[in-house]
């Protein structure tokens, strides 16, 4: 794994550029304190994901993509919830859902080839 770099990871890509559609979808909400914990959420999964690649030891690795794929929960509970209050327009909302949920996948595939190295 030490040879990969973080962003060459297809995994790191589209999350990458879901936060950066969730801060730009979001620019409009006047809801500072919501806006915040969401976009908060959203960067967390990419940051994460770069943080665990360029550490050393797999136990590391692993942990971050852990925390990495807690965000990303924490992200979709939060689409969730923002469709729900009028924030978040159902059908971007949808495909935000989604697009976590293949990230999820990916992280946990991640995870897993970590733990063989």
């Amino acid at each position: 794994m030490a040879s990969v770099r973080f962003e060459d990871l297809e995994v790191w890509k589209r999350s990458a550029r879901l936060s950066a559609e969730i801060y730009k979808g979001l620019a409009g909400v006047r809801d500072y304190g919501f806006r915040d914990q969401i976009t908060r959420s959203s960067l967390s999964v990419p940051s994460n994901i770069a943080e665990g690649v360029e550490r050393r030891s797999g136990k590391d690795r692993q942990r971050y993509m852990d925390i990495a794929l807690g965000s990303c929960g924490e992200l979709r509970t939060q689409i969730y919830i923002g469709i729900e209050i009028g924030y978040i327009e159902k059908e971007k909302g949808t495909s935000w859902i989604a697009e976590t949920r293949e990230i999820s996948a990916m992280l946990v595939g991640l995870r897993n080839n970590l733990a063989d190295h």
